[in-house]
């Protein structure tokens, strides 16, 4: 596990966040700000197409950043991810071989590649650890975006056994807070339940509609965890195998909801659709590795879920649609 490792990132090094306006690259800048780091840089993908090999090599060999956060990805929810499989493939696939070649040909120190749970089997036993990668067929409605969050991982763990990189991978559950994408349809199941619900609240609607059986159980990690995470494993752990970051619950996406109509205010009654796809039954992680290596979550869903609230409500006129 490497628990013995350390590394200090001087204030000074040039960190470079990619995807750094998305919900979790906005809040790994945030965090890496907080901790006293003064030379950070993003670019908008209008400035620099991650896509577009060319242009990625030459971003790094003329900024030569000290560390990378691959924090850039094309996401979705589950209906969106099943509507387009072969786009979240594709386009996930070329910005991660063209940013993880690019960092290890200029020599980058340290980098931390992000997944996400998807990586892991349909039918997994829960609590899933990171050895369970591979071990079985993955969940169809996202195949697309696991398979390319796979393969960052495999490049990460080639990059370190052929040029001796010093790249980690790190696997999120799912994750939420202020940045995320509040938009319907193709957002996540959590900002697209809550900004639904804030619409039924203001309509005066009597009922809200849980889309599937609401029986699938889901992990939810605040962004804010994540990005904490994220300069802990960088400065903590460079071991060979990816990490898991979660929150160690889980809870029903009919749970989840009611949690969200109390945040929201909502009175009416919850109701299911059950024509609607559930996906993956359960995706709960086994963080123990983690958690062995000293890092815990600071933030409850109760919390997290009021502040991501009182986020919509603050950029109801420009969050993204």
């Amino acid at each position: 596990m490497n628990d013995g490792f350390r590394h200090e990132i001087p204030t000074d090094a040039k960190i470079y966040v990619s995807g750094h306006r998305g919900l979790v690259g906005s809040a790994v800048w945030r965090r890496f700000e907080a901790a006293g780091f003064t030379n950070l840089i993003g670019r908008a993908s209008a400035e620099l197409d991650l896509t577009d090999r060319a242009a990625v090599m030459d971003f790094f060999a003329t900024e030569r950043p000290d560390y990378v956060v691959a924090a850039a990805a094309k996401v979705g929810g589950v209906f969106g991810n099943a509507a387009a499989n072969a786009d979240f493939l594709s386009e996930n696939l070329r910005m991660q071989v063209n940013l993880l070649d690019a960092a290890a040909r200029n020599e980058v120190k340290r980098l931390a590649f992000l997944g996400s749970s998807c990586i892991y089997p349909a039918h997994a036993e829960q609590p899933i650890t990171e050895d369970a990668l591979l071990t079985g067929a993955l969940e169809p409605t996202n195949f697309g975006y696991a398979i390319a969050k796979i393969t960052g991982v495999l490049q990460v763990k080639a990059l370190r056994e052929q040029y001796g990189a010093s790249f980690i991978s790190l696997m999120p559950s799912n994750l939420y807070g202020p940045g995320d994408n509040f938009t319907i349809p193709g957002g996540h199941a959590l900002p697209m339940i809550m900004r639904r619900m804030h619409e039924a609240k203001a309509a005066g609607d009597e009922t809200f509609t849980v889309y599937g059986s609401g029986e699938p159980l889901r992990e939810y990690l605040h962004v804010d965890d994540l990005a904490d995470a994220v300069l802990y494993c960088l400065r903590r752990y460079d071991g060979d195998t990816h990490v898991n970051i979660g929150s160690g619950a889980d809870l029903t996406i009919n749970e989840l909801s009611a949690k969200i109509a109390a945040v929201v205010g909502f009175e009416g009654r919850l109701v299911n659709d059950r024509s609607k796809k559930d996906g993956v039954y359960r995706k709960l992680m086994d963080s123990g590795k983690l958690r062995a290596l000293g890092w815990s979550p600071s933030i409850d869903l109760d919390a997290g879920l009021k502040s991501t609230y009182e986020w919509f409500l603050d950029h109801q006129d420009d969050y993204r649609r």
